[in-house]
């Protein structure tokens, strides 16, 4: 039986572009932070001159999955890593983008067989999408983790 999994030694060498969402940008930018700051301590050229990463800004949520699908047709990356910030408020608007969003970034992933990862924080409150964001943890750092881990995956598939 074989056994594969994706590793982090192997990582170093990937192509990443990251597309986040201004919209909840005080959330966003912290969940980036996090994200450049684990890609950067696992071997990845995070600076203003890399040719590993690209970040690409999108208004909200719901533009997520046309410019992950863009990125993705060009070949250039082995990884995306998308960031966005939900919050519930007193309309359906909540449910419509969150459910948009996933499913686009899924559909986009399966058709381009480009790994995806899903980094959009849907909360409640402002103050639950603070904590996933910095005041307990950052789940930036965890979005590239699961970046590193599958963009090494697919090397050893393919």
């Amino acid at each position: 039986m074989a056994t594969i999994e994706g590793t982090f030694e192997k990582s170093s060498s990937l192509k990443v572009a990251i597309v986040i969402a201004r919209f909840n940008d005080l959330i966003t930018n912290k969940l980036l932070s996090g994200c450049l700051d684990c890609l950067s301590r696992h071997g990845i050229d995070v600076s203003e001159s890399s040719n590993q990463i690209d970040v690409a800004w999108v208004p909200g949520s719901f533009e997520l999955p046309i410019i992950s699908q863009e990125l993705a047709r060009t070949g250039k990356y082995e990884v995306l890593i998308t960031l966005g910030a939900v919050i519930r408020g007193d309309t359906p608007h909540f449910d419509v983008v969150v459910s948009e969003a996933s499913k686009g970034i899924a559909t986009v992933s399966r058709e381009t067989g480009v790994p995806i990862i899903f980094g959009v924080l849907t909360t409640d409150t402002m103050q639950q999408a603070l904590e996933r964001a910095g005041i307990k943890n950052n789940l930036g750092w965890s979005y590239a983790l699961q970046a590193l881990e599958m963009g090494s995956l697919m090397k050893a598939v393919t």
